[in-house]
């Protein structure tokens, strides 16, 4: 992607009369293997703790020895520039030492969540090309591995023990007492352990990297939309995007924050904004294996963390805990909210119960993430994503012509930047209907108040066209959101005889709280037009999430489908 910055004083941009002095927006932005972020936090920090997991720790140097001797094992099996490693890994040590090993070694990071299917998996591993698969001893994830391994050309998995992650006494009593959790691995020439992989002392050859041109990893999107497709994100893209995001915050100490790690680092989010930003920092990474509620607030009470970036339904969920005040969380100063739309009185009984800031971001897989931030200092507007990154042009485009629009205008969110993806991986067609006119498109509509805030109306797929006028979906969610029974709210679009198509609230209800759907159309009356106002509510037990916790529409949007058919026969 073309680098933008030379233009930062050109008055078109309205953002730039609200940009903190701190962090200039026409800032140098590295462009360098996303492993120097490593090298470079052990230099400054080498004996700082970089790796808390589970009450063990690792001190920079010592992760940084751990990710040297990946590499060389990746390096002796066959990695070599190019090569594409998966990673089916939750947050452990091990994700840490295999992703920045891998790039050591000039490999190419496949970031795999371990709760899809072997049927997802495999697609990923065929049309990525996967020769090297890294995953975990635990009945979750090998299973699936080794079915995989035998059903695709991959050519060797490597296999890592939860036992050995974890503190001597606590490894043994896992062993012992979680039997169910391991899965038995088998042996052939195909597979190794982690800790054959790592039997040596490290001296890799370091690969030759363009930063620009080299793939750093491959990011699958959601598929929302059909099979993922996986953006292919640069070493220069992600190492821009990790001094944007760590720039833009004054408030946290260099050498002396704690990150709690609780979204997976597989997500792209979780990748920049925990992983890497805590590098930038030099800060301790708390790692959780997997989110679990009272674990979460266990964590923050018990080892302090400072900077906590998580999705709005995390924050949604420990707002309405019952027994929240047992767990202090007053050590929490910076909290990061992206991923989904952050409802503004989430955001406010959040930093009323903690004391702490929480600013709502905005990216998507294909700018390795982050778009736009809400600033620390200066106004951080509820309800809005914030500014450009530094280096960020956003766009606002007609939907119809492709016109860039003025201010206050609503069209489609275009991006241009550093960290925009060089494409998607093996899909010219579809890498040319979203990077046009030199901006990625990104299939979201919003618009641009006058001092450069930018706001999110809605996704472009799940607009709602009522009568031939454009109802979006989130304003309904935010006006049904702000009644104080209600904890989680979902609409979509559903078939409807007169209009075509209209509005259907899903709503989950705080606990021991009663709401009917005539008492919420009430409600709702003076905060919606007519037009706007749900044809329909539904009260649920709980709604359905995607597997990092963001609220999901793809199954309600099924529901209805499959009811609209079953009506028709």
């Amino acid at each position: 992607m073309t680098d933008t910055r030379s233009a930062s004083t050109a008055p078109s941009y309205p953002w730039l009369r609200k940009y903190p002095a701190f962090a200039p927006w026409d800032m140098p932005l590295p462009s360098a293997p996303v492993y120097k972020l490593l090298s470079d936090a052990v230099a400054k920090y080498p004996e700082n703790p970089c790796i808390e997991f589970m009450g063990r720790r690792w001190t920079y140097t010592e992760a940084s020895d751990l990710a040297a001797r990946a590499a060389k094992g990746f390096q002796k099996i066959g990695v070599t520039k190019g090569t594409r490693v998966g990673l089916l890994l939750p947050n452990t040590p091990y994700y840490f030492a295999a992703y920045f090993g891998i790039m050591m070694a000039g490999g190419t990071v496949v970031n795999m969540n371990p709760l899809y299917t072997v049927k997802e998996l495999e697609h990923m591993v065929k049309d990525s090309g996967i020769d090297v698969l890294v995953t975990m001893d635990l009945a979750i994830m090998y299973p699936k591995a080794r079915t995989i391994l035998n059903n695709t050309p991959m050519k060797k998995l490597i296999v890592c023990s939860m036992a050995e992650a974890l503190p001597f006494g606590t490894g043994v009593l896992f062993s012992l007492f979680k039997r169910k959790t391991v899965s038995n691995v088998e042996e052939d020439d195909r597979q190794m352990r982690w800790e054959n992989l790592i039997d040596n002392a490290g001296d890799y050859t370091p690969a030759t990297i363009d930063p620009k041109e080299d793939v750093a990893v491959l990011q699958y999107t959601g598929g929302t939309t059909g099979l993922p497709k996986a953006a292919m994100l640069t070493h220069a893209n992600i190492t821009a995007n990790a001094r944007q995001v760590s720039a833009w915050y004054k408030g946290p100490t260099f050498g002396e924050e704690r990150f709690l790690a609780a979204l997976p680092f597989f997500h792209v989010f979780a990748m920049t904004v925990i992983l890497l930003c805590a590098l930038e920092y030099g800060a301790e990474i708390i790692m959780m294996p997997r989110f679990e509620l009272k674990d979460c607030l266990k964590q923050i009470d018990k080892k302090r963390p400072t900077v906590f970036p998580a999705v709005p339904t995390i924050f949604t969920a420990i707002n309405n805990f019952a027994d929240i005040e047992k767990y202090d969380l007053t050590s929490l100063g910076l909290c990061i909210s992206g991923g989904a739309p952050l409802p503004v009185e989430v955001k406010k009984a959040f930093e009323a119960r903690t004391g702490c800031v929480v600013v709502e971001g905005y990216g998507m897989s294909e700018t390795s993430p982050v778009v736009c931030t809400n600033p620390t200092e200066g106004e951080n507007k509820a309800g809005s994503i914030g500014l450009p990154m530094p280096g960020t042009i956003v766009e606002i485009r007609a939907l119809d012509d492709d016109r860039v629009l003025g201010v206050g205008e609503k069209g489609e969110i275009c991006v241009r930047g550093p960290q925009v993806m060089k494409g998607y991986w093996n899909k010219p067609k579809e890498t040319e209907e979203v990077m046009q006119h030199g901006a990625m498109h990104t299939g979201d509509i919003g618009y641009m108040d006058d001092e450069g805030y930018v706001f999110i109306v809605d996704r472009i797929k799940d607009m709602i066209n009522a009568s031939g006028y454009k109802v979006y979906p989130r304003i309904i969610e935010e006006a049904i959101q702000a009644n104080p029974a209600v904890e989680e709210v979902v609409v979509i679009g559903i078939p409807d005889a007169y209009r075509g198509e209209a509005p259907k609230a899903f709503i989950k209800l705080r606990a021991g709280m009663t709401l009917t759907a005539q008492e919420l159309q009430e409600f709702v009356k003076d905060k919606l037009s007519s037009i706007e106002r749900p044809a329909q509510y539904e009260f649920r037990d709980a709604l359905p999430k995607t597997l990092i916790g963001k609220l999901s529409k793809k199954e309600l949007k099924q529901e209805e489908a499959d009811k609209a058919a079953a009506a028709k026969t």
